[in-house]
Order: structure tokens, then sequence, then C-alpha cells
């Protein structure tokens, strides 16, 4: 008998056909296994017995890197096949064929790297089936070396014969090389010049000991590297970036290490070990010896640390056995530098020298964050290692939908099937870079995934550069293209319900710095009872001036002023005078000037707005280097043993609640006047916070019957709080959810406006069949 199989899913560049190959000779059968733009396809002949052992050891034993979405079997009559064979990879019918990200290097190949009988001894660009770059290599599908930017190193004789083995472990795997015919490193100092040296690594490692600031050209772009343990290179290297107090992420060669300047539990521990290799944020120990900690994160409680995930990187902390930082490679709100020729221009002010390769990075994809809540991953940031790997949801996108996300954190998605593959982190929309790098990625994805979407899914804001994207491009379309335009705390609560899987209504708490709302005024502390289709604003914060719109983000003591005035009325200023001292008084009458006369001053019901007020208040930040800074800060400052909070109202309109923050911030007022402790007044307005969002739960429980809640939106990124508003809600008894695929701050939005526009254009068809 004969089936012939189709297996979806990641199932290319993952040692799949080696699998097939292996596992239909185990069981004496004979076909073929190929690669296509399908997934792998299968023809299998033999006795029935054999035939079902094998289909069922498919499912069973497949590649650890594999993932199987689908296997569809199709008996057929005998064709009589002689053997078993690989066949080279076929185009078909275009679909959507998942795509491995990155995968750090396997203990195989890190094993054959510091084998000093290893012919791939210290080559820095080991990999085999089970390791090294996917994402960041390809340049279409199927998966073959012809179609990555590895094509250009033609293999010598030792390493076809292990491509053409499928007994080996190197057996199709594209980025196949050794020094003999693969990429090669070379060292440049600041001018381009190329360094004479035996050993580019030891000759780096060498320099950063000194104090250097050296640019490494890794997996998806560069990193800029100092010695961590040294003030004076983390200072020269914020110096020079421009970057004043922003954390630095963190490399160490080991687990043991990091131990030295951070907490590690187990579930950190496998996190900091997994294959994807994320940075996690980790508590610092009190004491931290011979590390930069303050320079390398100021204010901050948590170091950003990963593991070495590339052979080069092994090379390196192995030579040095210090610490790096190893902070992405860009100026300060642009996308990370990817290329050679793009590297010197814009580092050349910053590296010392540069450690680079010829091995061309096709897509740039910078590190991910990740920190652990309650045992699982909780992703701030979700890039290399993730991307583009397919989240599967409850949702059929019937016809592809891309959604492009939001200005800042920004992703975008395509939804097709079950499928949504959400992109690599593409950052801040706030320049040409930026947005170059955005419109790029929608057309490298469109191109590798053979879609044509013609529904686009983007923010309400009209200003946003990924929603004049949309627009346009919409308008290229033309006929048949529609644009859906999606509420943004609609979208963080429906990201959240595709990303754990839930349907039907929940209580959705989407508390951020700001989105536009329905009404066109700008929202962020929201109280919603939703689902994919549709959302109702049952609560929210009471309404401020935002006085100077812009500049009060920048600039939080704007915004004290502005909560001392709605909850003292006209004695706020005279609050302000006496407790902004650092501000000058002209500026603070001059911005009273604006909120009285509702000059450039919209109304906010902003979260992440409340915890700047408080942030400058206490006399943490009243002017910010970086997004979300003074809620940070406000975070780090607090007092972890802290049990008190202040009162708060609900005032109730209707069926609709606000939710006064005015006895709050009096109270924090009237401590500061009794001389309390900052950070006790700080973990007194988080404890506050958790109590707000757990009443306005249960007034939206009392009313409604909805005992989930979903948790969205950029402050549930706060540690503290999260610790603390979970366990209310949970011992309220309330079914509590937040992120564990994508993360709850804006880089998750695209998930969430793909699923709200495919039930909204559902919803209109079925409408539209009902009128005819």
């Amino acid at each position: 008998m004969r089936f012939r199989v189709n297996v979806s899913g990641i199932v290319q560049g993952v040692g799949f056909r080696p699998f097939i190959y292996s596992l239909a000779k185990k069981y004496f059968l004979q076909g073929f296994v190929l690669n296509n733009t399908l997934g792998v396809k299968i023809e299998v002949e033999g006795e029935r017995e054999k035939i079902k052992s094998f289909l069922s050891e498919i499912k069973t034993s497949a590649p650890p890197l594999a993932v199987i979405q689908r296997i569809k079997y199709e008996k057929l009559a005998p064709l009589g096949y002689a053997a078993f064979e690989i066949r080279k990879s076929r185009k078909e019918k275009e679909e959507l064929v998942p795509i491995s990200p990155d995968i750090s290097i396997c203990h195989d190949c890190l094993r054959e790297l510091l084998d000093p009988e290893d012919r791939r001894f210290a080559y820095p660009f080991i990999n085999c089936i089970n390791c090294g770059p996917r994402f960041t290599i390809i340049q279409d599908i199927p998966y073959d070396r012809s179609r990555t930017t590895m094509k250009v190193f033609r293999m010598c004789p030792d390493c076809q014969v292990e491509y053409e083995d499928p007994s080996n472990r190197r057996f199709h795997a594209q980025p196949n090389a050794c020094p003999v015919c693969g990429p090669q490193v070379m060292l440049l100092d600041a001018e381009g010049r190329k360094a004479r040296v035996a050993d580019p690594i030891k000759e780096v490692a060498d320099r950063l000991k000194r104090g250097c600031v050296v640019a490494v050209k890794g997996l998806g772009g560069f990193h800029l590297a100092c010695d961590a343990t040294s003030p004076k290179a983390v200072a020269t290297l914020r110096k020079r970036k421009y970057r004043e107090d922003k954390p630095f992420a963190l490399m160490a060669l080991d687990v043991e290490m990091i131990r030295k300047f951070c907490q590690v539990n187990q579930d950190e521990k496998n996190l900091l070990f997994s294959s994807r290799r994320p940075i996690v944020l980790l508590r610092k120990k009190e004491e931290t010896p011979s590390l930069a900690a303050e320079e390398i994160a100021p204010q901050s409680k948590f170091l950003g640390f990963m593991l070495p995930y590339t052979p080069l990187h092994h090379l390196l902390l192995k030579e040095i056995n210090l610490p790096l930082v190893m902070t992405s490679g860009n100026m300060s709100d642009e996308p990370i530098v990817y290329g050679n020729e793009e590297a010197l221009p814009k580092l050349g002010g910053i590296a010392d020298y540069f450690l680079i390769h010829n091995r061309d990075i096709q897509m740039r994809c910078d590190d991910s964050v990740l920190r652990v809540f309650q045992g699982k991953e909780l992703p701030l940031r979700r890039s290399r290692g993730y991307a583009p790997q397919p989240i599967k949801v409850k949702v059929f996108f019937n016809e592809p939908i891309l959604a492009v996300g939001g200005q800042l954190k920004n992703t975008f998605c395509l939804a097709r099937g079950d499928q949504v593959i959400i992109s690599h982190h593409i950052g801040d929309l706030e320049n040409l870079s930026a947005l170059i790098s955005f419109e790029e990625g929608i057309k490298h994805f469109l191109k590798l995934f053979h879609t044509h979407p013609k529904i686009l899914a983007c923010d309400l804001h009209p200003d946003y550069l990924s929603t004049k994207f949309a627009e346009d491009y919409v308008k290229r379309l033309g006929r048949g293209a529609s644009l859906i335009r999606v509420q943004h705390h609609h979208a963080h609560i429906a990201s959240l319900m595709a990303d754990r899987g839930i349907e039907g209504k929940v209580i959705g708490v989407s508390l951020d710095g700001a989105g536009m709302g329905d009404d066109g005024r700008i929202w962020g502390g929201e109280f919603l009872v939703a689902d994919y289709l549709s959302f109702t604003r049952l609560g929210h914060l009471k309404e401020v001036p935002l006085p100077g719109a812009e500049e009060a983000i920048k600039k939080p003591w704007r915004m004290a002023l502005s909560h001392l005035k709605g909850a003292f009325g006209e004695d706020g200023l005279e609050l302000a005078l006496k407790h902004l001292k650092k501000v000058n008084p002209d500026k603070i009458l001059m911005v009273d000037k604006l909120i009285k006369k509702r000059i450039n001053a919209p109304l906010t019901s902003s979260v992440g707005r409340l915890f700047d007020a408080v942030s400058s208040l206490i006399g943490i930040r009243n002017e910010i280097n970086y997004e979300g800074q003074a809620a940070m800060e406000l975070e780090m400052a607090c007092d972890d043993k802290e049990k008190k909070s202040y009162p708060f109202n609900i005032l109730k309109e209707g069926e609709k609640f606000m939710v006064d923050p005015g006895p709050t911030i009096r109270s924090v007022v009237a401590d500061l006047g009794k001389g309390e402790r900052g950070d006790a007044i700080a973990a007194r307005f988080h404890n506050s916070l958790a109590l707000i969002i757990l009443q306005s739960c249960r007034l939206i429980r009392e009313r409604t019957g909805l005992n989930r809640v979903a948790l969205s939106g950029g402050v549930f990124q706060n540690m503290y709080l999260l610790q603390r508003v979970f366990p209310l809600l949970e011992s309220a008894n309330f079914q509590v959810y937040t992120h564990n695929q994508v993360p709850p701050n804006d880089g998750g939005i695209s998930l969430g406006q793909a699923a709200v526009a495919h039930y909204g254009r559902k919803i209109k068809k079925e409408q539209k069949i009902k009128c005819a």
C-alpha cells in the first residue's frame, strides 16, 4: 500500500527530511520525501503495519526543533518504488510555510567548537541541522542554500559529503561551512582598516579588557560591547551612544557568572538556557562585586542578562572570561545596524574597533527580552529566537490580514488560516530609518510567506506612521482592498485573548501611556468588557489635561501639576511650586496657564501619566530620557515590605464608572508633608493601583456576571504591580490572564488588531448574506 503524507509547521531547516529518511529505512519503506511550499511532502510504500508505525512515530519522535502543526494522509494505489530517497525541493501552490527562528548553538556543535582535534575547532560559524541562523539568512522558500545568504560560499568536498549524507547531523544544514570554505571574521579599526592579527577574537578580547568599545557583528545585527566590570568603559559607551539612562543588556559565559551578580531561580535558568537564548531580566543581588551595575542599569533593581548564542560569542566570552555589555548596535532610537557597509558610518563614532564577518544578514533582528512571572514566560520584546515562529490561534483567518501595529515598540503581523506570524521587533516609528526598516520587513514577509493580503488593520490614531503606511498601501491595492481601524486598548485585550486562546467576553483591564479612544481623546486607564468583535468602556481613570501633549510625556513634572490641580483645584499650583523644587517656577506658571486656558492640553485618562505625576512629585524623575523611564524608576523605588495603600474614589455614572485618583494624590502630598520616605510612598501608590483594579473588576462582575480578567497594556510590564494585583484578583475568585507569547506593551497589539479585524469582517459578511 502507498500513502501520501503532507506535514505542515516548522518542518524545514530543522532536520525533518533526514528524520523521515531514517524512519523510512527503519521500517523498510520505499518512496520519497521533499520540501515544498506547503511544508514537507512524503510518499511511502510498504506493509500496512509498518506504515502505521511510521506515521505514528512522525508525531512522537520528530526532531527537537520541529513544530508539527498538521499532518494530512491520503491513501493511494502502489507505484512500486524501488527505494526511499530525499528529493530536491519543489515549488507548488503558494501557502504559508512557517520558518524556524534563529537557534542558539547546540551542545554537539559547542563540543566540536572547543575540541582542538575537531576540524571546526574555534570556527565562529559552526552549525548543524539543530542550530544556527535561519530567519536572518533566508531569502525565499523552500528553505535551500540557494535561497539564503550562504549561497555565495561554495562548500568544500568535506562539507559537501556531510551535506549529502542523510545519516549526518549536517545533512541539508543550509548554513553548513568550515574554516576552509565558509565565512570568516576580521578586525577593523575605527577608520575601517583591517588589522593584521593572527586571531581577531583574541585581539578583541584584549582590546575589551583595555576599556575599548567594540562593534561585534552577530546573527541579526551588530552589538556594541564593552567590559561590564569597568565603570569607565560603560560610561564611555553611554556618552558615545547618547544613551543617558536606559539599561544596557549583558552577556555572560555561563549561569555561574550571572549568579555572582543576580538571583536566578530554576525557571529563569531554564529560560536563559533555552535554544532561544533571550535577554532575561533578573533581580540584582544586594552586592554586585566587580560589576559596573549602576552605570549599566541606573535606578534599576534588575539586570538583563543573556548567555552566548553564537559560536563567536562563546569564543569571545571564553577568551575574556568577564561579563560584557552587549547592547544593540545603533544610535539611540534607530534600528539595529546589520550591514557591514553601514556599520562604519553609523557606529564609527561609538566603536573603537569592529569585529565583522562576511556572512550577510538578510533581515535585521534584535535580541528578545523576557522575564518570568508565575513560572511562565512574559515577553517584553519578542524578536530573535521567537520571530517568525507562528502563533497558533483559535481564530481562523479565511482571508489573509496584514496588521501593522502601533507607533512605539512596533511589530506587524500576517494572519492566515489558524496562524499568526508576528514580525521581529521593529522599534519606535519616530524617524526615517525606523520607517524604512518597517517597510522592508513587511515586503520581506509578504514575499517569504507568499501572502498577498487585501485586508489591513491599523490603529485609530491618524498620525501614526504605521497607520499612514496602511492607508497608502490600501490605496495602492485599489478595488477590493479594505482598511480596518482598531481602537488601541481593544487591540491590547484582543491580543491577550488570542495569546491565551480565550473565547467569549472578558473583563479587559488595559492600562498604558496613551492610545486614541473612539471619542478622539487620549485613553490609557481603561476597564472594558470585550471580545474579539467589540468592546464597551465601562470604566476609566478620571481625565486630566495633558499640558503640552508630547511635552508632558517627556516632562513628567507637567503631569504632576495637572494631577495636583485635579486633586486640589486652584491650590494645586501652590503645591506644585512647593514640591517641584527642581523645576523653574516660571515654567510651572506657564504650564498652569496652558491648563487653565486648555491650550494644547488634551484630556487623558492615562495611568502611565499618573505614574509620571507621582514619580515627579516624590522627586524621582522630572524629565525622561527614554519612554516609560519615570514609571520604571518609580517601580524600582518601591519598598517591597510596605503594605499600606492610599484611598481613591470610584464615581458611578449609571452603569459606568470613573476612578478618581484625587484622594491618592492628596495622600501622597500629605505623606510628603510628614517627611515620609519616597520608597514607602512609591509602594503605597502601587498598592493603591492594585486595589483600584480589584474594585473596578468587582464592579464590572456585579453588573455583567463576568469572571475572567485580562490584564494588558504597558503598565503590566511592572512586576511590582503585577505581583500584587494578580493574587488580589485570584483571592477574589477571578480567573486572571496575563501575556505569555506576545508582550503586554505595544509590541503585541498587531496580533489584537488582526483578530479584531477578522471578526469585524466576518460579521459584515454574515450581515450581507442575511440581507440578501
